[in-house]
């Protein structure tokens, strides 16, 4: 049976060790399972050979918890764990998340804001010069000067803040490897500055050792947001390990130094890192606190690729894995999902054969793998690439081994597809077998708005793809005698989108029968080009201003125009449609999203009290009839409830057997 590795210095000495080679802190929970970033990297280590000890979620208000197993021998490698700690701890409103999927019992506030610097410096008091490496998702969206949406400025890059002295980016299992070797042959880590996937600091950029790019300065782009985002394209464009250049960004006198992206790992490569000796599990001291919720949505499925091509302008999955895709043998992920099927609470479903996007399992074309991925090119957004290989039969084949499996009842896809991709196949084959196979009552996918404009500000494609999708998607159901749906993703208050746009989104879910349970604001999280549009007003790409929408009001009322039947968002939408010019949403037709205030009610109220239903007035009404007395939620005075006869809304029904006077 696989062991955890140690926690404490108990485990140490059951193990024999009175000594170690490194540490690994993280924000997270400690679950030892291959979608969580610093267990693969523990593992990795473990793999070379090293000896490896994990602190998780340490008390950080002191130095003492980070001493409490000794000095490592060889360094310390350090994550905030698998998300931002801000974005972890706030929503995109700024407020306190109560809950935190990644901590025992769904506790939040078990990790530090910024949790990459803190525990940095508490790393430092507590072993000097110790060798510090910092990876993961906040380190490596951080690399460089970046804005900060939870300040509002522009931050310097967290390898400056942190005082580490290596940071790796993207997936850090090559640079980890090449760091800890160099490391265990007692070279200095002031000397280890060639890796790739790796950012040092130097006091000049002669001390770069690839062609390279210099960018404007942390104090320029602070104060100059052409310049910010002249930088951020740069930093986007030079994001591929095949064509990519170092990357220079002068902090005060120093200079923070970016090498070329690290190559993907191979398939063999990536298949040895899914197939290390995990136990796949959270750590057994969290079961007393009631476990880790995270690991409920990964314990039974499987990431079979690596890296995304969409690269949608809000997402930071291209600048962290980057855009070229790389994926696991079938032989790796069978073996996987036999094991699966022996773990004592399988019942018989594989939740996602899945990654960053679920359908891409080989590079977007052949070009890339020589030339690496275009400049000044997205593969498929506004419309695909006519080089684009949008062949879906490798993954097909993958997934009718796996159905095909004892045990196996059903496997699920939910971790995205890219429906614009699917299209592009002309086979049909997994849209069919998609649909046949492989949707749980409800697909989820992300058109995220229905108008064209915002789109392109967001990478996306048009809404006429999406539409044509559905359509087939409906009619393939039919086919198949499947009742199953779409759960569209939307997203409010991108940048480019106005407050008519929003309206005209709302428009479009009337039509549509849709209302979403939940929106999500746009979120500006760091290194996106959208947060790049959201700080500086210009789109990266062209230089062109761009409409962005920040009052918290603003805001509020185009999230509300997503959700207008809601009673509660009344008010809200009907000043959205006042201030958009849209008045004539405000009736009693069908394409009309709010009826009529009711005389004598106040306006942020909703008529007769029942929200925004559609009413057996307003539908006779709208066809020309006349209006009957009684109906759901705009009822005659005669038939009113006693709260609002006690309201004043209306007038006391009269007793049956009232005597007369």
């Amino acid at each position: 049976m696989n062991q955890f590795l140690p926690v404490s210095k108990q485990d140490m000495e059951e193990r024999g060790w009175y000594w170690y080679d490194f540490l690994v802190i993280t924000g997270d929970a400690y679950v030892d399972h291959p979608t969580f970033g610093p267990a693969i990297i523990s593992r990795v280590l473990e793999d070379e050979g090293f000896r490896v000890a994990v602190l998780a979620q340490p008390d950080w208000h002191s130095a003492e918890a980070f001493a409490a197993m000794g000095r490592p021998r060889l360094g310390v490698m350090l994550s905030a764990g698998n998300i931002d700690s801000m974005v972890a701890h706030y929503t995109a409103a700024k407020k306190r998340r109560h809950d935190d999927a990644y901590s025992p019992g769904n506790r939040a506030g078990l990790r530090p804001d910024r949790a990459t610097i803190v525990y940095s410096n508490r790393v430092r008091e507590a072993f000097g010069d110790i060798p510090l490496i910092i990876g993961g998702l906040e380190a490596s969206l951080r690399r460089y000067a970046h804005y900060d949406y939870w300040e509002d400025k522009v931050r310097r890059s967290i390898l400056v803040d942190s005082q580490a002295d290596l940071l790796t980016y993207g997936m850090g299992e090559r640079a980890t490897r090449e760091i800890a070797k160099r490391l265990a042959k007692k070279e200095p880590i002031a000397s280890i500055t060639d890796v790739k996937g790796t950012c040092f600091l130097a006091a000049s950029p002669e001390e770069c050792a690839y062609p390279r790019v210099e960018v404007a300065s942390f104090e320029e782009v602070s104060r100059d947001k052409r310049a910010y985002a002249l930088a951020n394209q740069v930093e986007y464009d030079e994001h591929d390990p095949i064509r990519g250049r170092a990357i220079v960004q002068r902090h005060g006198e120093r200079y923070v130094i970016a090498n070329p992206p690290a190559m993907p790992l191979n398939t063999a490569e990536l298949d040895a890192v899914a197939e290390l000796p995990y136990t796949r599990e959270p750590h057994p001291m969290y079961d007393a606190m009631g476990g880790v919720p995270a690991i409920e949505e990964v314990r039974f499925s499987v990431a079979h690729n690596r890296g995304c091509f969409g690269a949608c302008n809000f997402c930071s999955l291209a600048f962290h894995q980057g855009r070229m895709i790389t994926s696991r043998s079938h032989e790796s992920v069978i073996r996987e999902v036999k094991m699966l099927t022996e773990h004592p609470l399988f019942k018989g479903y594989i939740h996602d054969v899945g990654g960053p996007t679920a359908n891409f399992r080989h590079p977007s074309c052949a070009k890339q793998l020589q030339h690496g991925l275009c400049k000044n090119r997205a593969c498929l957004a506004p419309t695909p690439c006519p080089n684009l290989d949008a062949d879906h039969s490798d993954y097909l084949k993958l997934l009718r081994e796996l159905r095909a499996i004892p045990g196996v009842k059903k496997i699920f896809i939910r971790s995205g597809i890219r429906y614009d991709y699917m299209l592009e196949d002309k086979s049909g084959e997994f849209f069919a077998e998609l649909v046949k196979y492989h949707v749980s009552g409800q697909l989820k996918v992300a058109p995220e708005h229905c108008v064209n404009g915002v789109l392109d500000y967001m990478g996306k494609p048009h809404i006429e793809v999406y539409e044509k999708f559905k359509h087939k998607y409906d009619r393939l159901n039919q086919k198949y005698g499947k009742e199953q749906y779409v759960v569209p993703y939307l997203m409010s208050s991108h940048p480019g989108c106005t407050l008519q746009d929003a309206v005209k989104l709302a428009e479009w879910l009337n039509r549509t029968g849709r209302q979403p349970e939940q929106v999500q604001d746009f979120y500006p999280t760091p290194g996106t080009l959208s947060t790049c549009m959201y700080y500086t007003g210009l789109d990266p790409r062209t230089m062109k201003p761009v409409y962005v929408p920040t009052d918290a009001h603003d805001k509020a009322m185009q999230r509300a125009l997503m959700q207008w039947k809601r009673p509660d968002k009344r008010a809200l939408v009907l000043e959205a449609l006042r201030k958009a010019g849209r008045e004539d949403l405000i009736g009693y037709g069908k394409e009309c999203l709010l009826r009529p205030v009711r005389p004598g009610a106040g306006e942020g109220d909703a008529p007769g009290g029942r929200g925004e239903k559609r009413t057996q007035t307003s539908r006779r009404e709208s066809r020309g009839g006349k209006p009957r007395l009684k109906q759901a939620g705009l009822r005659g005075e005669h038939n009113e409830s006693p709260a609002k006869r006690k309201a004043g809304w209306a007038k006391p029904k009269p007793k049956k057997n009232a005597r007369k006077k």
